[in-house]
């Protein structure tokens, strides 16, 4: 203290009374230490920007440059001017002085506020480290399976909690143990403010268990108006860009307790159906005739059909002594069973329809707008653009050559029917 007594003489050269030199002395000490500290502060982040950022950037570990992004180091370099603080501190006043103010309780205050200031910076190291953490995660082989998003976010939400509780027992002088007793009182109330917290908890850990979805799958989810990639999930709430390029936000937990649609499957297996149906007039459908029959062996896709299916219903009739007398007794081709095979063949020689994949032409029961005929495909192609253009390019051909077959598609009459009547 006998070096710091030149303050104090010099106060008292200058006219000020001995107490009031003593209280000068002490305002002045706090002022140098507190001028210390930024300045150290001040020096620090100096040096991670420049020394630091260097050194990290010349390595060949890539690791270190994620902590350094996330400010990590930067949170840290808060801490030495507490350090200095603390350290100091008590220079600034002399227990040979009686003040005529609380000296213990000024100490305590700045003390606990300093205190305050620690538990805020590692606060923000932990964040930071978290999310560190995260970014490195993001970065290996398992984040394209598992996302722990909402695991770090329910840590974050816990270190939270610990450091209120912290902080609460710093300000109130109590033990923590005392200050978790009374809040002990309050359970209830956060368990309902937390309570999509704890839905969602449980919600991330039956995904990843599950492997139920993971960001970069595609989902559709009718109930909630969502269809698209899913970005990321949360703690409590998952994100999902759809088609249009909105964004849908969805509970966590609905994607357990709600149904929705994973077309990981289809991704991952190189093909993307293709199912649709048109309808055809059932007043078309009808046996073939010689004509017809004649047109179709000129046919490239239906002429070695058409000669199997000669011989096998030749050879049917025979066997059954059965004559062309009566159609009912006998059978032949009909134009819509011939058109269904051509479909078949022409699916089958498609250059962007999947060979070894399901290839279905089927009858659906028949309706009031007449007989569906469902076309059941996989794609070659999932982008939505070429999908779209291959199952157009696929119909356009179908409703092109229905004619061919003397069949008709169905549709309700138009304003231009009704004009071809009344005009006639």
């Amino acid at each position: 203290m006998g070096k710091l007594d030149i303050l104090k003489n010099l106060y008292i050269s200058l006219g000020a009374s001995e107490m009031n030199s003593e209280i000068l002395r002490s305002i002045t000490i706090i002022l140098v230490i507190l001028i210390t500290a930024i300045l150290a502060d001040f020096i620090a982040k100096k040096i991670l920007r420049s020394v630091v950022k260097r050194f990290v950037e010349k390595t060949s570990w890539k690791y270190d440059d994620i902590i350094f992004q996330k400010k990590v180091l930067f949170y840290l370099a808060h801490l030495i001017p507490a350090v200095i603080i603390q350290l100091t501190i008590d220079f600034a006043f002399s227990s040979k002085v009686d003040y005529p103010f609380n000296v213990e309780s000024i100490s305590n205050t700045i003390h606990t506020m300093l205190g305050i200031y620690v538990f805020v910076i590692l606060w923000l190291v932990i964040f930071a480290s978290i999310n560190a953490f995260h970014e490195i995660f993001k970065r290996g082989h398992l984040a394209k399976d598992i996302d722990i998003k909402g695991f770090l976010q329910l840590i974050k939400v816990i270190v939270s909690l610990v450091f209120i509780i912290l902080l609460v027992a710093l300000i109130v002088d109590k033990k923590p143990g005392a200050v978790l007793t009374a809040l002990g009182a309050v359970a209830a109330v956060l368990m309902f403010v937390f309570k999509d917290t704890l839905l969602g908890f449980v919600a991330g850990i039956q995904i990843a268990a599950n492997k139920m979805v993971k960001p970069g799958d595609w989902i559709s989810m009718p109930d909630m108006n969502a269809d698209g990639t899913v970005l990321e999930i949360g703690l409590t709430t998952a994100k999902i860009q759809n088609w249009d390029k909105t964004i849908s936000t969805v509970p966590t937990y609905a994607l357990v307790s709600n149904s929705f649609a994973n077309w990981r499957g289809m991704e991952e297996s190189g093909g993307r159906r293709i199912k649709r149906s048109f309808f055809i007039d059932v007043s078309s459908i009808k046996f073939c005739s010689e004509n017809m029959i004649e047109k179709y062996r000129n046919m490239h896709l239906l002429k070695s059909y058409i000669q199997e299916k000669e011989k096998e219903l030749a050879s049917y009739n025979k066997e059954k002594k059965i004559t062309q007398d009566n159609l009912a007794n006998s059978r032949y081709l009909t134009n819509v069973g011939t058109f269904r095979k051509y479909i078949e063949l022409y699916l089958n020689e498609h250059p962007s329809v999947k060979k070894d994949f399901t290839i279905l032409v089927r009858q659906l029961q028949v309706t009031p707008n007449g007989l569906p005929m469902e076309i059941y495909v996989f794609s070659s192609d999932q982008r939505w653009v070429q999908y779209e253009a291959i199952q157009s390019d696929i119909f356009d051909h179908i409703f092109s050559v229905i004619p061919e077959f003397e069949l008709r598609l169905f549709q309700n009459p138009t304003g231009e029917d009704f004009r071809g009547l009344i005009s006639e």
